[in-house]
């Protein structure tokens, strides 16, 4: 059975970029590793770390959202107007709404802070949302 991991930025992508470089040296031939960003130059990004396909914009984090298996991709993809306004209320209802497992990477720029999580340095949490992930995937 064939498994869509499915990673989510906006801006310059460079959340996502990091966890494609991140995730696709440990994905098995099953798994399908999915980049979608909120505008071009996210995914942009995001393929040129590695991804083998991309798309973007609202529709494409609905469609896709619904057929994942695991979305990964900074906690502002979870909300409405979330990423600076780049996350419409439709992506957000998609993404928080979807079967998939989520893997949302705390991002205090969004004016969300998630009690429980000790502040530390991005890079140290795309790390441990790249276990998490290979963990949920049996990797």
């Amino acid at each position: 059975m064939r498994r869509t991991i499915l990673i989510l930025d906006g801006q310059g992508g460079g959340v996502g970029s990091q966890l494609v470089k991140l995730l696709k040296p440990r994905l098995s031939e099953d798994c399908r590793l999915l980049c979608v960003g909120t505008n071009v130059m996210a995914t942009s990004a995001m393929l040129k770390a590695g991804a083998l396909q991309g798309a973007t914009g609202e529709n494409a984090v609905v469609y896709n959202a619904a057929r994942a298996d695991v979305i990964l991709g900074p906690i502002g993809v979870a909300l409405a107007n979330g990423i600076l306004g780049e996350v419409s209320p439709a992506m957000a209802a998609a993404v928080s709404g979807s079967e998939a497992v989520k893997i949302l990477i705390p991002s205090s720029s969004c004016g969300v802070y998630v009690a429980g999580v000790e502040e530390r340095r991005l890079e140290e949490y795309l790390c441990q949302a790249a276990e998490l992930a290979a963990r949920e995937l049996g990797l």
